[in-house]
């Protein structure tokens, strides 16, 4: 089991920045694909970034080009930096591990999650 544990929301204005990071507790770490989501209209939890445990990354369409997802497997930590951040990107953001391929985008694939940080934007 992989208990996450997520920090670095907050209050921003647009186009600023922001870096959260996820730590994780566990042995299992580096052999997991590790993913950021956010809640979206008519969905349970958007995809917006992962990671394969080799550092190979996938990022949604409405992100690709600001985030970047990086992880660091000797402290068990996975980021995410949010450049030219918008309005329509506040949300909570949530961790989460699972077993399967970087690619894998549907959230109840995921089997380990965080509690979550606020990501406000104001504009």
């Amino acid at each position: 089991q992989v208990q996450l544990v997520e920090s670095g929301g907050g209050l921003v204005q647009a186009g600023g920045s922001l870096r959260l990071s996820c730590a994780a507790s566990g042995r299992t770490f580096s052999s997991r694909t590790m993913g950021w989501f956010r809640p979206a209209p008519g969905k349970d939890r958007e995809f917006v970034a992962t990671s394969s445990w080799n550092g190979r990354t996938y990022y949604a369409d409405s992100v690709k080009g600001r985030f970047t997802i990086s992880r660091d497997n000797v402290k068990n930590t996975v980021y995410l930096q949010m450049n030219s951040l918008k309005p329509e990107d506040t949300a909570v953001y949530y961790c989460a591990s699972g077993a399967g391929s970087y690619t894998v985008t549907r959230g109840y694939e995921y089997d380990n999650w965080g509690q979550g940080t606020q990501v406000t934007v104001s504009s």
